[in-house]
């Protein structure tokens, strides 16, 4: 049997039953139906390096597939119980999405109602991380101008998010 479908095929029809039979011991039928196709899938693409007799190969890969199916679940259980263990019952109650889309139209309100040079100083700071010598090249000003822009700026953004968003009081123009 020279053709690799054909083959395939026979091999499929001769051991699928048997690969799932294995799952199913192990895991329940989803999980073994994944693993039983993902079984058959390597031997696909491994089709013509597979021993004879084929079966205990198969099941093999099988076995292999479940426990990287288990490690995968202990590993999310594990992540489950570290964030329960940092969550207290009070983070739980008061943790409302509502009140961080507020919260977000609050800072685009007070940083729409900062003026431009205001806004550049705190994105190259906070945004692209600049430190005040790069930022300052980017703007075309000295460091310690720059600084003194990025200050004012956090003063003026500070003032805003008090007011809720509202336009700032003008007596800090730089």
């Amino acid at each position: 049997m020279d053709d690799p479908e054909e083959r395939f095929t026979d091999l499929y029809d001769r051991h699928y039953r048997s690969v799932l039979g294995y799952a199913l011991l192990r895991a329940e039928r989803d999980l073994a139906e994944d693993v039983s196709s993902e079984t058959f899938l390597v031997a696909w693409r491994r089709l013509d390096d597979l021993p004879q007799p084929p079966l205990p190969w198969l099941l093999g890969v099988a076995r292999n597939l479940l426990a990287k199916q288990r490690d995968s679940r202990h590993r999310r259980q594990a992540l489950v119980d570290r964030i329960v263990a940092l969550t207290t019952p009070r983070d739980q109650v008061a943790w409302d999405v509502a009140e961080h889309v507020i919260d977000r139209e609050t800072a685009l309100a007070a940083l729409s109602a900062l003026p431009e040079h205001d806004v550049e100083a705190m994105i190259f700071a906070t945004w692209y991380g600049l430190p005040p010598e790069q930022a300052a090249s980017v703007v075309g000003c000295s460091v310690r101008t720059y600084n003194v822009r990025l200050h004012r700026a956090r003063k003026r953004l500070t003032q805003a998010l008090r007011l809720g968003g509202a336009s700032p009081a003008r007596s800090l123009d730089s």
